[in-house]
């Protein structure tokens, strides 16, 4: 069996039927947005596995080279971002583990989202448009999509709800790669939902509800 990477789990009720892969920052882990869960107050007859995986601890150059939680090195902080696309892959691939992990447990594809904040994101876009089976939906929060230029898009995510949100005073991944990203998906076809909220590099309140009605509407809770 694949090692999956250390991972919290949190289920809303027995024998789920819906995954939501969802992916930390950098330096953070994966007990970050397990609060989230409650905040949402989903209806009580959603039976949703949350999955907070910890990403792998590594020296990331653009923070001195100081070791911590991250999904891949940042090799230059520029508005498009260097990045170590090698690493990003990676983590896409263990990302992946968990999408086949879920399907081995019972959850079919189509009823699995990934989301990403920050760094996550960057690795969530990687992981549902490549992913060669159709999935629920992809959840892009104040990210930037890293792989543009190198992905290989998969036709069975041609149709794959995406939501978009970003804060309008980001001051650490700036407003406009939220924008970026949403106008190239949307010039490929793809159905964007972009949403911006006046906050810094964080979730707010009024976007907690956002995704709820999300999570709803593209669960068919």
């Amino acid at each position: 069996m694949t090692q999956l990477l250390p991972h919290v789990e949190v289920e809303t009720q027995a024998k789920p039927d819906a995954s939501i892969i969802w992916l930390h920052g950098l330096g953070a882990d994966g007990h970050d947005f397990e609060p989230i869960v409650e905040q949402l107050n989903l209806p009580e007859n959603a039976a949703i596995r949350f999955i907070f995986p910890h990403a792998p601890t590594m020296a990331v150059t653009i923070n001195n080279g100081m070791v911590m939680p991250a999904w891949y090195d940042i090799l230059e902080m520029n508005i498009d971002r260097k990045v170590d696309e090698e690493q990003l892959n990676k983590s896409a691939n263990a990302i992946i583990d968990f999408i086949n992990s879920e399907m081995a447990r019972g959850i079919a594809s189509e009823r699995i989202i990934i989301a990403g904040f920050s760094q996550g994101g960057a690795v969530a876009f990687e992981t549902a448009l490549a992913f060669p089976e159709k999935l629920a939906g992809l959840l892009a929060l104040s990210t930037y999509f890293a792989t543009k230029d190198s992905i290989s898009y998969h036709p069975a995510n041609q149709q794959l709800p995406i939501a978009i949100h970003h804060g309008s005073h980001d001051p650490i991944v700036p407003f406009s790669l939220g924008q970026q990203s949403t106008e190239l998906l949307t010039a490929k076809g793809y159905s964007v939902e972009f949403k911006q909220y006046p906050m810094e590099h964080s979730v707010c309140a009024e976007q907690i509800d956002d995704i709820r009605q999300w999570f709803i509407t593209t669960l068919n809770l």
